[in-house]
């Protein structure tokens, strides 16, 4: 969004557009509303400006929920803002430290400023873009005093009466329109920096998953956080913020609800072993963190090679006192041991009557999307693929999810 479509965007005309546009999803719909808006007199900012939020909103709504309808976004700045599920988490642990005012330094469109003050938190909320600077004003204008917005550096910011500090380094290379990912030398604000301020200040700092852990302060907590099957962030938690004893931290968030693996440090992978009757693909979160072989123990599982990422046991992966499955693997029950020719393969599914088939693979080069065109499939039976390597030899799984 460039600065006079803001313009146009923040008045009474254009909000009021932008509310009664409702839900834009499709390349058509779009063609049509703006051939429409413009037939109508309206100028090139506004329908720009107008039919740009009004797509964001749909896509929003996956992050924001319900919230996503009042909300003003920028691509980046949406891709880039954590689910409101998420925010919540961290705003928990921020007001279960004693902190009562923080400040957002990059806080993008204020998603996180936004949990943070809807649980009672003063809220400091700066950005370094004009732009999304505006439009964060705009989303946490509801709180009025208790979330002030500022358009600075982060570096610039006097952090007096500030109780902690929430920052979000390295996710944008050139305002709001970009999200290209930078280099180890490259971080805004920078990386040394950061690490210095939060070595005063109780901190949390969200960074992308695979964060460089060589750069993780030692006497931090690194946690990462998949929800729904996606790893999503990491943050690194020092000061208060911090857990005593924990320095690693797998949260797994699936259809609300969540589950949490911690340790005081990488965990030693399990024993490999051989293939069981199931075998148990670990959360994004729990390999990222070097805890499958936490999981594994707890399963009774072994690792089926030592450089990859599945677990096998002969039981199905019982988590809890009650029986229920664990919520840290997505569980199959191997079927067979199909060939791993295409053509050879593909008689043997049709001869099945699977016309649906999850493809998963890991440690082999193979593309899922060219191996289904390749298979051929039809029937009406669904089941799941799995092409990996057990030492050098490749092997190909067909399973069904428990």
């Amino acid at each position: 969004m460039e600065l006079a479509e803001l313009t146009a965007l923040l008045t009474p005309e254009g909000l009021r557009l932008v509310d009664d546009l409702g839900a834009i999803d499709g390349t058509d719909d779009v063609a049509a509303t703006v051939s429409r808006l413009r037939a109508a007199g309206l100028s090139p900012d506004l329908v720009a400006a107008a039919v740009g939020q009004a797509r964001l909103r749909s896509r929003a709504r996956a992050k924001f929920g319900a919230f996503a309808d009042r909300m003003l976004f920028t691509r980046a700045g949406l891709e880039q803002a954590t689910r409101l599920e998420v925010g919540a988490r961290h705003a928990g642990r921020f007001r279960d430290a004693g902190v009562a005012r923080v400040a957002d330094l990059g806080c993008g469109i204020g998603g996180d400023a936004l949990a943070f003050a809807g649980i009672g938190l003063d809220v400091v909320a700066v950005d370094a873009d004009e732009v999304t600077a505006a439009l964060a004003a705009y989303n946490l204008a509801p709180f009025g005093e208790q979330a002030q917005v500022r358009h600075a550096r982060a570096e610039e910011v006097d952090l007096a009466g500030v109780d902690a500090v929430w920052l979000d380094p390295a996710r944008r290379t050139a305002g709001h329109t970009e999200t290209t990912r930078v280099g180890a030398g490259d971080w805004s604000p920078p990386l040394d920096w950061v690490w210095d301020l939060a070595a005063r200040v109780p901190a949390g700092v969200k960074l992308g998953p695979a964060f460089d852990r060589t750069l993780i302060p030692e006497d931090a907590e690194a946690q990462w956080i998949s929800v729904d099957g996606s790893t999503v962030e990491l943050v690194v938690w020092t000061g208060k913020l911090a857990r005593p004893g924990i320095r690693r931290s797998a949260l797994v968030i699936r259809g609300g609800s969540a589950a949490e693996l911690t340790a005081a440090g990488d965990a030693d992978d399990a024993p490999v072993r051989e293939l069981g009757a199931y075998l148990h693909e670990p959360e994004g979160a729990v390999i990222r963190a070097r805890l499958i072989g936490e999981v594994a123990r707890s399963l009774d599982a072994g690792m089926i090679d030592a450089k990859i990422a599945y677990l096998t046991s002969d039981a199905p992966a019982a988590g809890s006192s009650d029986g229920t499955a664990s919520p840290f693997v997505q569980s199959f029950r191997v079927r067979e041991q199909l060939p791993n020719d295409p053509k050879a393969l593909g008689k043997a599914l049709r001869e099945r009557g699977i016309g649906t088939l999850e493809i998963k693979k890991r440690g082999v080069d193979v593309d899922p999307a060219s191996l289904r065109t390749k298979l051929k499939l039809r029937g009406p039976e669904q089941a799941t693929l799995f092409v990996t390597r057990v030492g050098d030899r490749r092997v190909t799984l067909l399973a069904d999810r428990v």
